[in-house]
């Protein structure tokens, strides 16, 4: 059973971010903060001391202060259900789990959403329950978790995707076992009652796709059904419960373990694997218009799926991942409104990983955990292990190669 996080799907990526929720990356405003007093490089790491364990893909959430992390699978593959607040401008760690027995079971390819006091982690699965449809609300100022209310809890499932709406979580899709599910649920968390989605018009039945919020609509897009990868989406208004297709008309190939971040105008799909390996390409859809345009190739990052992305209010940040042959410390800086793509600074980057967490602070990005190399590979140890590493990148200090 120790191999039960590889022998799952891992294509679907989240982390969590206040206002918006993206699969396999993704995007966050709020107050900006200092990565420290003398950060004078684009990359600095992060402490160490008092880190969480070891995780692979672990969720995260941006406060506004601090990041948090929470749950993933060590490097067995087991779940795992320790978590930590990071400060980036103290560069401090603090624990999320001292009241033990109030902590959600441990799990993996769950989701987790920022509510502006609260994070509500919720599904997931592990090794000695299966597939979960319980969560928790973990509360910082109070430093204390209680449970996710399940009247009315849509069925369990894993590598769903969640999205903060500002009044509701919506999650949608995932997987119950070998199936995957075309339904999802409305979570009140004041009232800690479910409601359902509307299945009229819905997409497919999907896992390990994207979400993104755009402050009035759902849209979520890609993924693996039953058979085959995914070239298709939804756009899904709460205020109304209903349903309308994306357009498939110069839509971006069908793909899973991609990324997906909104501008506040288009969301920017981009990377994954297709049915020929990893992609390096992708668009932007603009709800608005229900249009796509492609994005250009010319100096983009490397074919990918894992990996993160972040937007900055400018740009949107590429980085880590897995080509399919080799673990990836590189990344991209894209420009929507030039079609342009620059490079990362390669200097003191982090090391090779995928399935790790990034979010933006308003000022730097902060990567952390993940699947990767040991640093000193000596049998009987394995060489590639869950990582307990993270660093900040500050794109003001990388005047990278455009």
């Amino acid at each position: 059973m120790g191999s039960w996080i590889r022998s799952q799907v891992t294509a679907f990526f989240i982390c969590g971010y206040f206002p918006l929720i993206f699969a396999a990356g993704v995007f966050i405003t709020g107050p900006s903060v200092s990565s420290g007093l003398f950060q004078t490089s684009s990359w600095s790491p992060t402490n160490a001391n008092n880190a969480p364990a070891s995780s692979q893909k672990p969720t995260a959430v941006w406060t506004g202060r601090e990041m948090i992390v929470w749950g993933g699978a060590n490097s067995a593959g087991f779940g795992v259900k320790t978590g930590g607040r990071y400060n980036p401008i103290l560069d401090a760690w603090m624990d999320t789990n001292k009241n033990k027995d109030q902590v959600p079971d441990a799990r993996i390819h769950h989701t987790a959403i920022w509510t502006g006091t609260e994070m509500i982690v919720w599904g997931g699965g592990n090794a000695t329950r299966g597939v979960l449809g319980d969560g928790g609300h973990y509360n910082p100022t109070l430093d204390s978790w209680q449970p996710v209310g399940t009247t009315g809890a849509p069925e369990a499932r894993q590598e769903h995707t969640a999205v903060w709406t500002g009044q509701e979580m919506i999650i949608w899709g995932g997987k119950n076992n070998a199936r995957s599910i075309k339904s999802g649920g409305r979570y009140n968390p004041i009232t800690k009652r479910w409601s359902e989605v509307t299945l009229t018009n819905a997409p497919t039945e999907r896992r390990a796709h994207t979400a993104v919020w755009t402050g009035q609509f759902m849209i979520v897009w890609g993924g693996v059904g039953d058979r085959d990868v995914l070239q298709t989406g939804g756009v899904y208004d709460p205020r109304t419960n209903t349903w309308k297709a994306t357009n498939l008309m110069n839509a971006p190939a069908a793909r899973t373990e991609h990324t997906a971040i909104w501008t506040g105008q288009e969301m920017i799909i981009w990377g994954g694997r297709g049915a020929s390996g990893a992609l390096n390409d992708g668009a932007r859809y603009n709800p608005t218009t229900d249009t796509w345009t492609a994005i250009t190739t010319n100096n983009a990052p490397t074919a990918r799926g894992n990996h993160t992305a972040v937007w900055t209010g400018r740009e949107m940040i590429v980085w880590g991942g897995s080509s399919g042959a080799a673990f990836l410390s590189t990344g991209g800086r894209y420009d929507p409104v030039t079609n342009q793509w620059r490079s990362t600074s390669m200097m003191g980057v982090p090391s090779d990983r995928e399935l790790h967490c990034a979010i933006w602070t308003g000022r730097e990005m902060i990567v952390w955990g993940g699947f990767g190399p040991r640093a000193l590979c000596r049998p009987p140890l394995p060489c590639i292990m869950a990582l307990q590493t993270g660093a900040l990148y500050r794109p003001d200090l990388d005047m990278g190669t455009p």
